[in-house]
């Protein structure tokens, strides 16, 4: 089959790879019909290449039909139309039982310390063959795919294996009270999806920041107000005219949508640029121990976010060494929720709003749909912020 591989830093290449295969009675395989392109696949393409192996197969965003399934997975059948979770988890363990699947007990990466096992995402976790193919294996199948309803386009419930469920998460730990504010930092997928998400659940105010033109004009065409970094001259700025907007105090919370490649961060863009030319061997652990992340994002978020308020982290984070300034969370109060989407915990609630009616608007979400055979050029857009692509998908 053909599938998309990481062979080295900005160099993916659709090759022809070995066909997947049932190897436990937990198994499935399906055929996928389409897969997206996730800002956290950026991150392997260009800051997490000391964890990657060249010939690893990307992805982890797929829907599509199954086409075999083994003895152990009494709820699926061949002709049945899935989403699959990113994260593999088994639903039977403790973790699982509750609302953490993103915790597997069963699929945990222990040897290397992390969480459950995820499609196409570095050694670390697991280094399991991901979905951006033609076919994929899934394992704990008995669990992790969501059987839809045939019919309404891919669009409808594709976003069910990741974009939905963590904006959803990001904005469940948010807490936000009923008609109180929220500011989202970082207007990619995840974080223009957390906005739609935040008004939907009755948010009264909603700010967008990036820096994106196209970015900024599809948060403020659904009613966030938006911000444009490029028009401050620096983060106080940004956070006083915010601040203006709320009483002075900030927003009762805010959601760090960008992770590890935050604008902003000079000295910390250096040492991870630098970390990816060295030879694997020597970068890998040097990575494991004192990788950093550009903090920009945060520490805006942290200066943002009213006193007594709470930070929903949601973009990637991997450092190790990264400084903190936990006498100002401290003193603030802040309460701060993160981590990996667990899928599987919010989906129920998230699939009565794929409706006829669409008030999440996904059904136009994506700005780009291209053939798999041409996804260098899609993680070349994307990465590079070109064309206007917010969120890509693509077809087999």
């Amino acid at each position: 089959m053909k599938a998309v591989t990481w062979q080295g830093r900005r160099d993916v290449r659709v090759e022809d790879v070995p066909d997947p295969r049932i190897e436990e009675p937990t198994d499935a395989v399906i055929r996928i019909t389409s897969t997206g392109l996730c800002g956290s696949d950026l991150h392997l393409y260009e800051v997490l290449t000391p964890f990657m192996t060249p010939g690893d197969i990307l992805g982890h965003e797929p829907m599509g039909i199954v086409e075999e399934v083994g003895a152990a997975v009494p709820d699926l059948m061949a002709g049945d139309r899935v989403v699959v979770p990113f994260q593999i988890a088994c639903g039977n363990c403790w973790m699982c039982l509750n609302s953490l699947p993103t915790q597997c007990e069963t699929t945990q990466v222990t040897g290397e310390g992390m969480g459950a096992a995820l499609f196409g995402y570095t050694r670390l976790y697991g280094a399991v063959p991901g979905a951006q193919a033609e076919y994929l294996r899934v394992p704990q199948a008995q669990f992790g795919p969501i059987k839809v309803p045939d019919g309404p386009p891919d669009d409808r419930f594709v976003y069910l294996s990741d974009v939905l469920p963590t904006a959803w998460q990001a904005v469940a730990y948010a807490d936000v009270p009923q008609g109180g504010s929220i500011a989202v930092l970082g207007l990619g997928p995840i974080g223009d999806m957390a906005c739609r998400i935040a008004r939907l659940r009755g948010a009264d105010r909603v700010f967008g920041v990036d820096l994106v033109p196209e970015r900024l004009e599809r948060a403020r065409a659904r009613g966030v107000q938006t911000y444009d970094l490029r028009d401050f001259d620096d983060e106080k700025a940004l956070v006083a005219a915010i601040r203006d907007e709320t009483d002075g105090r900030g927003p009762d919370a805010v959601i760090d949508a960008v992770g590890t490649e935050a604008h902003g961060s000079a000295a910390a863009r250096l040492v991870q640029q630098a970390a990816t030319l060295l030879p694997r061997k020597i970068a890998g652990p040097l990575a494991e121990r004192f990788s950093v992340d550009r903090l920009a994002a945060v520490y805006t978020a942290i200066d943002l976010v009213r006193r007594g308020g709470t930070l929903s982290l949601v973009g990637v984070y991997g450092g190790t060494a990264d400084p903190l300034p936990l006498l100002t969370m401290f003193d603030k109060q802040l309460q701060i929720r993160m981590g990996q989407a667990n899928v599987r915990r919010w989906t129920d609630e998230i699939l009565p709003h794929l409706t006829d009616e669409d008030p999440l608007g996904v059904e136009d979400f994506a700005t780009h749909r291209v053939p798999l055979a041409e996804a260098p050029h899609a993680y070349e857009m994307f990465q590079r912020k070109q064309e206007g692509a917010v969120k890509v998908l693509m077809t087999p």
